[in-house]
C-alpha cells in the first residue's frame, strides 16, 4: 500500500501516494482506525492530492472512516481534492457527509485544532 501514515501531535496524517486498489483502501481504512485507538489520536488528516479519480468506493471508503473516527474520539479531514475530480464527484453526486474538506494541510490542522479545543473539558 502506497500511503504514508504520520502522527503528528494528536494527529494522524495519512498522505496517498497513488491510486489504490478497493482491497488498499479497506486496508488503510482499517489501519488508520486502529491507530486511532492505539495511539488516541484525536483527528485525522487524509491527503489525496495524488488521486485522479476518487470513485464511489473511495469515497464510501472516507466516510466510514470519518463516522468510525468520530465513534472513536477523532474527527477526520480529506485534504488535497484536485479540481478536477472534484468537479467528477459532484457530477456523480457523491455524498460525502460526514466529512470535512480542507486545501492544504495547514487548514486542516486549524479545523482540527478549533474541533478538538471545543471538546476538551479544560478548553485548550
Amino acid at each position: 500500500m502506497s500511503v504514508a501514515i504520520l502522527r503528528t501531535g494528536d494527529y494522524l496524517v495519512a498522505s496517498i501516494q497513488s491510486d489504490l486498489s478497493d482491497p488498499e483502501v479497506l486496508a488503510l481504512r482499517d489501519e488508520l482506525l486502529e491507530r486511532v485507538g492505539r495511539l488516541r489520536a484525536l483527528g485525522i488528516v487524509i491527503d489525496v492530492a495524488a488521486l485522479d479519480v476518487i470513485d464511489s468506493f473511495a469515497a464510501r471508503a472516507l466516510c466510514s472512516i470519518a463516522l468510525t473516527a468520530k465513534l472513536r474520539g477523532a474527527r477526520t479531514v480529506v485534504v488535497g481534492v484536485q479540481p478536477d475530480v472534484a468537479i467528477a464527484m459532484v457530477h456523480f453526486q457523491l455524498n460525502l457527509e460526514p466529512l470535512h474538506t480542507a486545501l492544504d494541510l495547514d487548514e486542516a490542522v486549524a479545523l482540527l485544532e478549533r474541533e478538538t479545543r471545543r471538546k476538551r473539558p479544560d478548553g485548550g
